[in-house]
């Protein structure tokens, strides 16, 4: 048996050897930069191996091209004095010390809010009676394109003009060697989709597929890829570019039908803060809530609102169900559309309902999503060379609705 006197003897001299070879142990570079390294990175920077894609951003003053060993420069965010690199793992703490550095956070993924109206919702009624069609106004769609060619986009009762009025791409090469002219495209099909929910003119279904707002005009943004993939600095690159033309457009609203997962306060995500600097230039930003309203086995969970719609200043909606009818007596929330309260901040979202099921809108032809639910391609009442409308669901959906 162990003499307890003997046992507190040594105890204390045991212990405090321990603490100073623990002391002796940690990395020497832990105080220099480690402070500025989002949670994520810092397991990172522990890697032997991988690369990381990043924000990287400065201090007031400070910013500039990094030349960091293991660095490579990408687009450079200037509202947000932010510049985006691809760093090698190991370089993550050499970057974190450099002191124009005042915080480094992942390049998060971004992506569409997808799971698959006009009577139910009232546009209907508001076009007939009130006159009131969307005529003037820009809205910028931040998505995966758009199929400007479809006939419910293109001139056909529109007056000689069309409804996208600008195009710009986020997704290429942000330094190409040889410029070449932004080409609308949109290999996925869900900003096709979402265009023709917002401004489509119904032109073939005779109008029974309209828009809600079918003589607005589009700028349309592109940072989703073929397979709906993006990362937030070109979403935040996407606004800050919306905020730059908005005069020229005459920009009212910016339709953000993507998102990212919410990993901090909105009050230093810098998806967040780019939204709040459109809707400090006058902008309503309408975003999706996310469809993570349940957990994987079917069962009702909170705090599932995607990033930007966690922020008070973004318009945030989720998406209902009008089963079918006009009525409003039927209508219920979207088992998957996220509910609060949102994670981190617990503050109560989303904003607003709308309808986000079973929404019938633009195919884009040989799209991933065409290809994907084929089975859900609509015929319209004109002769066209491919199914033209397309049924899906989702709170990307009820953002443009």
């Amino acid at each position: 048996m162990v003499d307890s006197a003997l046992l507190r003897r040594w105890t204390l001299p045991v212990l405090t050897l321990c603490v100073l070879a623990a002391a002796c142990l940690m990395p020497a570079t832990a105080d220099a930069g480690d402070g500025k390294l989002d949670p994520l990175l810092r397991a990172r920077a522990r890697a032997l191996l991988g690369r990381s894609r990043v924000i990287v951003e400065f201090e007031p003053g400070a910013e500039g091209t990094l030349r960091s060993p293991g660095a490579i420069a990408g687009r450079q965010l200037p509202s947000s004095l932010s510049q985006v690199v691809d760093v090698d793992n190991q370089s993550l703490e050499s970057l974190a010390s450099d002191p124009r550095v005042r915080r480094i956070v992942p390049d998060r993924p971004a992506f569409a809010t997808l799971e698959r109206t006009g009577a139910a919702t009232g546009a209907t009624l508001v076009h007939e009676q009130l006159g009131l069609t969307g005529a003037g106004v820009g809205i910028v769609v931040i998505d995966s394109g758009v199929t400007p060619w479809h006939d419910d986009l293109n001139v056909r009762g529109r007056q000689g003009r069309g409804t996208v009025v600008h195009f710009k791409d986020f997704t290429r090469d942000i330094h190409p060697r040889v410029w070449v002219p932004d080409t609308p495209s949109d290999e996925y099909g869900h900003g096709t989709h979402v265009a023709g929910i917002i401004a489509g003119s119904g032109y073939d279904s005779d109008g029974r597929r309209a828009g809600i707002a079918p003589d607005a005009h589009l700028v349309v943004l592109k940072v989703l890829d073929a397979q709906g993939h993006g990362h937030i600095s070109d979403v935040i690159a996407a606004i800050d570019y919306a905020i730059a033309v908005k005069d020229r457009y005459n920009v009212r609203i910016i339709n953000l039908s993507v998102a990212s997962g919410v990993f901090e306060s909105y009050r230093t995500d810098p998806l967040a803060q780019a939204a709040h600097r459109a809707v400090a230039a006058g902008i309503i930003v309408v975003a999706s809530a996310g469809n993570l309203g349940q957990n994987d086995a079917g069962e009702s969970q909170n705090g599932g609102i995607t990033s930007p719609g966690n922020a008070p200043w973004v318009l945030t909606v989720g998406a209902a169900s009008h089963h079918g009818t006009a009525s409003r007596s039927d209508d219920r929330v979207a088992d998957f559309s996220s509910q609060g309260p949102t994670w981190i901040d617990f503050a109560a979202k989303p904003d607003i309902l709308a309808y986000g099921v079973g929404i019938e809108s633009l195919a884009a032809p040989s799209s991933t999503l065409a290809s994907t639910y084929s089975a859900y391609l609509l015929d319209g009442t004109r002769r066209t060379g491919a199914k033209p409308y397309l049924s899906l669901s989702g709170t990307s959906m009820a953002a443009p609705v």
